[in-house]
């Protein structure tokens, strides 16, 4: 479905993405972890189109959309969260859905089918449905799940979840891991999931990709993932990894 290429991002003399490349195949749930300053964001703002990429291919169904703008990738059938929601605070929380689904899909809908769109996703999400219900009574669970629902009205095929658990308690975690694969089970929605909070999410995704200074260093099943000694030591330091490894 997504053939990440050779990727590179600078900004001046700064590359925060140094020659990554990476598959996504159709259906999964793809894990994209590493500390703070990897280039995780920096990656899907490139894919999104939120950046344009310094050099290599971006193939999304064959098409190389490097440089495309985020509007049409949109369209074309990829969605992206934010890890710091920045809803429409003069609107409802069903009209910022509706306007999503107003503008991001890639067929023009009426404005009661937007609605109806962004009806259906809220319900799916656990957010309220009433027509008035105002943003600023939501949490920050309940802003994490408005942008997810931001996202799922534009009807993607390519969900890419940005930091989904930051600020959540430990049930709130759970709980948006398990909306994540309800999401891929019912929609048939491919996902990306960038976190740093890594328990919750190697228990949700098929594959895991590792970046570290803006380079992969690691991509493999959870189970083998967690015990690779390159990885331990970027997440917990020289000194914790096992001698023998």
């Amino acid at each position: 479905m997504l053939s990440v290429q050779s990727l590179f991002k600078r900004f001046g003399s700064l590359t925060a993405v140094s020659n990554v490349s990476f598959d996504v195949e159709d259906g999964e749930i793809l894990g994209l972890i590493g500390p703070n300053g990897s280039g995780k964001s920096t990656t899907f703002n490139c894919i999104a189109g939120a950046l344009p990429s310094s050099s290599g291919q971006i193939l999304w169904n064959g098409i190389n959309i490097a440089g495309f703008p985020s509007d049409l990738v949109c369209k074309m059938g990829i969605a992206r969260t934010f890890q710091i929601p920045k809803p429409f605070r003069k609107l409802s929380v069903l009209e910022n859905v509706a306007v999503a689904a107003y503008f991001g899909s890639s067929e023009q809908k009426s404005k009661q089918a937007s609605w109806k769109i962004a009806e259906d996703v809220l319900d799916m999400v656990g957010l309220p449905t009433e027509a008035n219900a105002p943003v600023d009574k939501l949490g920050a669970a309940g802003l994490k799940k408005l942008e997810l629902a931001k996202a799922l009205a534009t009807e993607p095929r390519l969900l890419l979840a940005d930091e989904s658990l930051g600020g959540l308690d430990e049930g709130e975690m759970h709980q948006a891991a398990e909306l994540l694969a309800r999401i891929r089970r019912e929609k048939g929605i491919t996902i990306i999931w960038v976190e740093h909070i890594m328990g919750v999410l190697m228990k949700a995704v098929d594959r895991v990709i590792v970046l570290d200074h803006g380079e992969k260093i690691a991509e493999g099943l959870p189970k083998d993932v967690v015990t690779n000694p390159r990885v331990i030591e970027v997440y917990l330091g020289r000194d914790n990894v096992h001698p023998a490894a």
